[in-house]
């Protein structure tokens, strides 16, 4: 943080952090000089002598970001359940391959290539796309999942606590020629 900003940092942060706050969210960008044109729009009053890039910037430090975007097929078809009580859920899981020469140095001939296969559980909650997920998902599709990380927990049939990785999906990308044209 800049000297400028020392003086006023504590007094000035706690006036503007929900205007900026609110900036972050309802715009969803990280851009310190759109976000300062739009708190100017608000009229929101900067104490003279203060850093507003530097305000900016400390949130952007601190803020995070739950992102994922995965490519690759369908490992099953998806199944939609409903808990009593709560919004039905699309679920269906996912494998994404990563490959890699082993033997560095080695010439390109007797390199051999190495394959690893992960596989993920994804979950669809949004309505439109949920159903549109168990109506068109098949198993062997190719398609790119956008959303985010969730972790849980579950007790298994053994009564024992397992803990759980799960994309909640909010996109879905469908690349398979046989599904586009639908």
């Amino acid at each position: 943080m800049q000297k400028c900003c020392m003086n006023y940092y504590r007094l000035t942060v706690f006036i503007l952090s929900s205007q900026i706050l609110k900036q972050f969210v309802r715009h969803r960008t990280t851009d310190a000089s759109l976000i300062l044109e739009r708190c100017e729009r608000l009229s929101v009053i900067v104490c003279t002598g203060f850093c507003v890039t530097c305000l900016i910037m400390s949130f952007i430090i601190f803020t995070a970001i739950n992102r994922v975007q995965l490519l690759g097929r369908v490992g099953q078809d998806p199944v939609m359940r409903q808990v009593e009580g709560r919004n039905p859920v699309t679920i269906f899981s996912m494998a994404t391959n990563e490959m890699w020469r082993s033997g560095e140095g080695e010439p390109t001939s007797t390199r051999d290539v190495s394959q690893k296969t992960t596989w993920h559980r994804i979950s669809v909650f949004k309505p439109g796309l949920r159903d549109v997920a168990y109506q068109y998902v098949k198993k062997g599709s190719r398609i790119l999942v956008e959303g985010k990380l969730d972790y849980g927990e579950y007790m298994d049939k053994n009564n024992v606590r397992r803990q759980a990785t799960t994309i909640i999906s909010d996109n879905i990308v469908f690349l398979s020629e046989n599904l586009r044209d639908q």
